[in-house]
């Protein structure tokens, strides 16, 4: 019996392999979203804040991913030496 299944951790879906990084910008904005709605005591300026968070979101991930890429860059081939 020949068994077709998919095992996520061996075989990952290559679907969004191009563009992973258009999936940060829904992520942050479920993110928060969600967490506003918790968050606030009212609804007054949720809108704003909900916007506020996600481009809070969006640039640490991106201030990180720029720090990581410098790290790798420059910090790392110091370490062999």
């Amino acid at each position: 019996m020949n068994l077709l299944a998919w095992i996520p951790f061996l075989e990952p879906m290559n679907v969004f392999h191009q563009w992973w990084y258009l999936l940060l910008l829904p992520l942050a904005f479920g993110l928060a979203v969600t967490y506003k709605a918790i968050r606030l005591p009212t609804l007054k300026s949720y809108w704003w804040q909900v916007g506020v968070m996600t481009a809070q979101i969006v640039c640490g991930v991106v201030a990180l991913g720029v720090l990581v890429a410098l790290f790798v860059q420059f910090a790392i081939p110091y370490l062999t030496q």
